[in-house]
């Protein structure tokens, strides 16, 4: 057993908005701006050194301030240049950062959060206030919770607070990994020791395609105006609403899958988006697939169950042989084929079975005997329909 901590982030939608907020925040929009100024005329991303070079001269422009936002204020400055730099590196930026955003970063010294009498107590420069904020069923969860940073902020729908909250878990030894590959339409899983694969058909695809189609419509019928607005933000919301309820059922199967093995095998994906080089209309629908969302659901969801995750390096997993790690060749649809050892199998399950064994190598299992399927029958495919509930094996 080891420990691991899990980070989520939790919302509070606050019922009042109290007077002097509203300036609160160009206030801090404004301190945020001076000190992006100072960071990119002096090519500054150390926090310490941006502190210390305008803390007293804000000190002095803002007496009435708690100093804690100063200190916040430099922390998220140096946020946004680091990343400003690599994008400019890229060549997606030009010109100097700019910070509109109406959001306020708080450490625990600038809010107090009390979930029993549902208030949260807020430091400003007219004293500490209390806030109400609207209960949910989902707070309750995070009672015994430690609190960490959150942000204050304001958009359309009202204030919210976004707390950041922690728990350290155990995470026992796994005995061998379930390995998970992610796809538009499916999710493929492998279980080695029981020389079977689960294949999860989402639909994810066709969730995305037909939203998009209803905005493109919306976008064609109605160039501006607020109506336009309102339908877009409308079937957006829709769209990230139903695709979140997808990836916490499906999280929620893939470790009830994993539970009986201790560990789940992810692809490090965090890189793949600047490889997609293929036409327009491919690369927007890869674009607006959302992989490490799910990643990250299943992630701490796997944790909270005690179940080990680990990300392995995702390359060639689905266009090596298992079994003998010689290239395979399409031969059919989604088929592939191996020249040397004649292994053939649909590409999501060569995807997971390799991700289960780069998982066992790197964690130093070994397979168990009666694991190893055989390069031809030995093991099969089990497919569920998300929507359907429908089981199928071959």
């Amino acid at each position: 057993m080891s420990l691991e901590t899990i980070k989520l982030t939790v919302k509070f939608k606050l019922k009042t908005i109290p007077d002097g907020l509203d300036d609160f925040f160009q206030t801090y929009r404004g301190i945020v701006n001076f000190l992006i100024t100072h960071a990119f005329e002096n090519n500054i991303t150390s926090f310490y050194r941006l502190k210390k070079e305008t803390y007293k001269s804000l000190r002095k422009e803002y007496p009435e301030l708690p100093s804690h936002y100063l200190y916040t204020a430099c922390q998220m400055v140096t946020s946004i240049f680091k990343s400003f730099r690599k994008r400019k590196k890229k060549g997606k930026a030009k010109g100097k950062p700019v910070f509109k955003k109406e959001v306020i970063m708080l450490d625990d010294h600038l809010f107090k959060l009390d979930l029993e009498k549902g208030i949260i107590k807020l430091s400003t420069p007219n004293g500490r206030i209390q806030l109400e904020f609207c209960p949910a069923k989902y707070h309750e969860r995070f009672k015994d919770w430690k609190v960490g940073q959150a942000w204050l902020v304001k958009t359309p729908k009202g204030v919210f607070l976004n707390v950041v909250f922690s728990k350290e878990v155990e995470v026992r030894e796994p005995e061998t990994f379930v390995g998970v590959d992610l796809n538009e339409n499916n999710v493929t899983l492998s279980l080695l020791p029981s020389g079977e694969f689960v294949q999860i058909i989402t639909h994810e695809r066709e969730i995305r395609t037909g939203y998009y189609v209803k905005r493109r419509r919306i976008q064609r019928k109605l160039r501006t105006g607020r109506k336009r607005k309102e339908l877009l933000e409308k079937y957006g919301e829709r769209e990230r609403n139903r695709l979140i309820d997808l990836y916490h059922k499906l999280a929620n199967k893939i470790v009830e899958f994993a539970e009986k093995y201790g560990g789940i095998a992810l692809e490090d994906l965090t890189e793949i988006r600047e490889s997609i080089r293929y036409s327009a209309k491919m690369n927007g629908r890869l674009h607006r697939w959302s992989f490490r969302k799910l990643q990250s659901i299943i992630e701490y969801k796997a944790k909270l169950k005690g179940v080990r995750v680990v990300f392995v390096n995702p390359a060639f997993t689905s266009s090596l042989c298992p079994v003998c790690g010689g290239k395979l060749s399409p031969n059919g649809h989604r088929v592939l084929k191996c020249s040397n050892c004649g292994f053939e199998a649909d590409r999501d399950v060569v995807g997971s079975w390799n991700i289960s064994l780069r998982a066992l190598k790197m964690w130093g299992v070994t397979v168990p005997p009666e694991g190893q399927p055989m390069k031809t029958g030995g093991w099969k495919v089990i497919r569920y329909n998300y929507f359907t509930s429908s089981k199928s094996s071959e």
